[in-house]
């Protein structure tokens, strides 16, 4: 969940045959549907399951020892670290697979025209795979402990559900903020995403475990066969970034009349468009290295 920087990528733009770095606007043209499976993309799916995998490791990892023994880690230290490997695999592979790391976020973005529909279940199924193998590593690791950092209300389920769907809201919006308008300073994504999570899992922790990311919770609830209250981590969690990335493009500004009727990642898509010598809109893949 963060930099979107792979939206910005043209690779989600088809070429033609006859130019490679060419946009082809014909809407009938096959190659069009390069643009939701683009070159590239298998990386992409990869970056996100080892995102997700190292995210559920460190969360789920410090939730289930600051359970069993607060000496060894304590639920404040849980939190922290919650928020410190979100903001590290932002950086690490927010520009290659925009690391959302999280269901809820992925399809938040997509319906605010962030991110393609049709790579949607991709993502979640890579999403989903990370996390059930890092709660499955958490299981041979830290036997016989039991309860694999998994989520479950500490209260009613209502409680838990708000608390969950307020703490998503607040990280979606600030996400939005910091990763899809380039009037912000994109550069400081991970500390701002990474500082949200800490502090709201910080308050809401205690109420419903902090989850705010389906996987997440699904991960660590098949490794210890421990499924109480699952639906609202679920539910929660995609009512909050749905909420969260609909308010900020609410209360978006922009000044270019242009970006007003474009979809909101054309903005980064223009910073990487030129005109080749036949007048002719190119880009250049940000993969490409030459």
């Amino acid at each position: 969940m963060a930099p979107i920087d792979q939206l910005a990528s043209p690779e989600n733009h088809p070429a033609t045959s006859q130019n490679p770095n060419t946009y082809d606007h014909n809407p009938q043209s096959p190659i069009v549907e390069q643009q939701y499976y683009p070159h590239g993309f298998f990386k992409k799916v990869v970056a996100e399951m080892i995102a997700t995998y190292m995210l559920v490791f460190a969360t789920a990892g410090s939730a289930a020892l600051a359970a069993s023994d607060e000496h060894q880690v304590s639920k404040l230290g849980a939190s922290i670290a919650g928020g410190l490997i979100i903001t590290v695999m932002i950086y690490a592979v927010g520009h290659i697979s925009g690391a959302h790391m999280n269901p809820a976020v992925t399809l938040a973005f997509a319906a605010v025209r962030h991110f393609p529909w049709k790579q949607v279940p991709i993502y979640a199924v890579a999403q989903l795979a990370g996390s059930i193998s890092a709660s499955f590593t958490l299981y041979v690791l830290l036997h016989p402990i039991k309860q694999l950092g998994t989520t479950s209300p500490s209260g009613s389920e209502t409680q838990a559900l708000i608390a969950e769907i307020i703490m998503t809201f607040s990280m979606v919006f600030i996400a939005s903020a910091v990763a899809t308008d380039t009037k912000a300073v994109g550069e400081l994504a991970g500390i701002a995403v990474g500082s949200a999570v800490c502090i709201t899992s910080i308050f809401a922790g205690p109420i419903s475990g902090g989850s705010m990311n389906p996987a997440r919770t699904i991960g660590p609830a098949i490794a210890s066969a421990y499924y109480k209250g699952i639906w609202v981590y679920v539910v929660g969690p995609v009512i909050g970034a749905l909420l969260g990335s609909w308010s900020y493009s609410f209360i978006r500004v922009s000044d270019n009349p242009i970006q007003a009727v474009l979809p909101p990642s054309f903005a980064f898509k223009l910073r990487r468009i030129k005109t080749d010598s036949n007048g002719q809109l190119t880009f250049r893949d940000p993969l490409d290295s030459a």
